[in-house]
């Protein structure tokens, strides 16, 4: 049997979060997640998919990106080929079949983005793809699942990312900066939580631990400056384009 993975979606959009935000990026979200954080977004993708040949999921990827590749562009000289591909989920290292995937997206020549929670083994993902690793902070209701061996795994062209949706998010990701040095590993990202809709509360989410104070941007942004926080702070740019609750953008 051909290797598979099960797919909830594959789309072209663009870039709404990292270094990389702005930028043309194919997006291949997996089905399947093990960490149900009171924030997410896509509670959508735990069970929705369908299982495809990883040929099937490589040719779609050329199929959205043949119109940038007909005339050879990049975003810059000497940047990456666009559109970027972005593996995110649900969590894709939870699918063994998303590493060979990877591996053959860099090998065609696009630059490589995984969306991860921080709590899988990052060390086996191919050392071309960029990795935007979470460390999940405290009002996810996953802070326990953090998997701090990954933080020796990092290398310049990763990133990561804290969620922040209260002071306490904020106030404990400040002290893991300081105390494993994280600046120096690689690019940090600060994610004001976008409230979810009513109808995007999925029941299996964890609640918001009790005592957390919630966290408006204006004061995440004025607490970052204020302390000389070494991150850059970032909105999910596709919440603002479009629909909040929009799939497939």
């Amino acid at each position: 049997m051909s290797e598979r993975l099960v797919v909830n979606e594959i789309y072209l959009s663009l870039q709404g979060e990292s270094t990389f935000a702005g930028l043309p990026c194919v997006f291949i979200r997996l089905t399947a997640c093990n960490l149900r954080c009171s924030y997410c977004d896509t509670a959508y993708a735990f069970t929705e998919g369908k299982r495809r040949p990883l040929a099937e999921i490589l040719a779609d990827v050329e199929r959205l990106a043949a119109p940038y590749s007909a005339g050879g562009q990049r975003s810059a000289v000497g940047g990456p080929r666009l559109p970027l591909v972005e593996l995110t989920g649900g969590e894709p290292l939870l699918q063994p079949n998303a590493l060979p995937l990877m591996q053959r997206l860099c090998d065609a020549g696009f630059t490589v983005l995984l969306e991860t929670s921080g709590a899988l083994d990052i060390a086996p993902v191919d050392a071309r793809v960029r990795r935007i690793m979470d460390l999940k902070c405290p009002s996810s209701g996953e802070v326990e699942r953090n998997r701090w061996e990954n933080l020796k795994h990092l290398k310049a062209t990763d990133e990561i990312k804290f969620v922040i949706g209260t002071l306490q998010d904020y106030e404990w990701a400040k002290e893991q900066i300081t105390k494993h040095q994280l600046a120096a590993l690689c690019p940090l990202l600060m994610s004001w939580v976008t409230p979810l809709q009513p109808h995007q509360q999925d029941k299996v989410l964890k609640p918001v631990p009790a005592g957390q104070t919630p966290i408006t941007r204006l004061d995440l942004v004025e607490r970052i400056i204020a302390d000389a926080l070494p991150v850059r702070f970032q909105l999910q740019m596709h919440k603002i384009v479009w629909a909040p609750d929009q799939r497939g953008v």
